[in-house]
């Protein structure tokens, strides 16, 4: 974890976790909230770390939601954009919905889409080959304090994993 993650918290704090996702990913949606309620009861004792992992073979859409948080982020807006993609029942990743985020966010709708994402390809691939390398091999993987986390994805067992 360093400072070219995206990070909720502060590095050094007293516990990490790192979420290689896919934003189409069911798994990961259904983690999402779960991760955010550790954070809130862990406070500034957590640092979060998102990387993306699509898995462009099983969802076509995960790609380009990938670079459009990415584009979101170089205007300062990665977490709310990865709010949104993350948000409601089921996955909403289209072209035109993830224009309309951008415009909810304040970001030029145009610079979350093909060609504009082209200058943020290579931080998802990093983030990708990151994975890889860490052994990664679906989503969402979670690493608490830099060990792979084989457990059930629930507020108790991830509270329990960070206190063991």
């Amino acid at each position: 974890m360093g400072p070219y993650d995206h990070l909720q918290g502060m590095l050094g704090a007293e516990v990490d976790l790192v979420e290689y996702g896919d934003f189409e990913c069911p798994y990961c949606r259904a983690a999402a909230p779960v991760i955010e309620e550790v954070r809130h009861r862990l406070g500034d004792r957590l640092v979060f770390a998102f990387r993306h992992f699509p898995l462009a073979e099983l969802h076509p859409y995960a790609l380009s939601a990938a670079v459009a948080a990415e584009a979101a982020g170089l205007a300062g807006q990665f977490w709310p954009m990865h709010g949104l993609l993350y948000a409601g029942d089921e996955p909403a990743l289209t072209q035109a919905d993830l224009r309309g985020y951008a415009e909810t966010i304040g970001v030029e709708p145009a610079s979350v889409l093909w060609p504009a994402t082209r200058a943020v390809e290579d931080r998802v691939e990093a983030d990708f080959n990151s994975g890889v390398r860490s052994g990664v091999l679906g989503t969402p993987q979670l690493f608490v304090r830099g060990e792979p986390y084989r457990g059930p994805i629930s507020v108790s067992a991830l509270l329990e994993a960070f206190e063991g």
